[in-house]
């Protein structure tokens, strides 16, 4: 799956934000942020913005990686613990897929194993494929 890999190294904001596609697969992705000063907020926690984007890109690797677009109609993460590690690993699989709509739950842990945010995402799959668009 480097070309999927390789895809969303055209995501900017992601990389910006120091994210790392660990592993994808169709329906499923992890990936990793260092944690950096960039990423704290006012109370020196990493800021939810930061886990989010961490998750949305996951989720958009494990979505996609079937070859086709696939792009979100719905996205809410739950906030359980305050991240203040070194490191932010999050996990995409999928829970159900049809030939429209596909459903993803992103569990979001810190450099202790500890749960630190859930994302729930649905994705719209589109007839384009990957391929097609990076032609365009």
């Amino acid at each position: 799956m480097e070309n999927i890999k390789n895809f969303f190294k055209n995501d900017k904001f992601a990389a910006v934000s120091g994210i790392e596609l660990l592993e994808v697969s169709p329906g499923y992705a992890k990936a990793i942020m260092n944690i950096e000063e960039k990423h704290l907020n006012a109370l020196k926690t990493v800021q939810g913005g930061a886990i989010f984007t961490l998750a949305d890109l996951t989720f958009a690797a494990a979505s996609n990686a079937y070859g086709n677009v696939a792009v979100a109609i719905n996205a809410n993460i739950s906030f359980v613990k305050a991240a203040t590690g070194k490191t932010l690993t999050a996990e995409a699989k999928e829970t159900s897929i049809n030939p429209k709509i596909s459903t993803y739950t992103v569990n979001i842990t810190d450099d202790k194993g500890d749960l630190v945010a859930i994302f729930q995402g649905m994705g719209y799959r589109k007839k384009v494929s990957l391929d097609e668009l990076s032609r365009i």
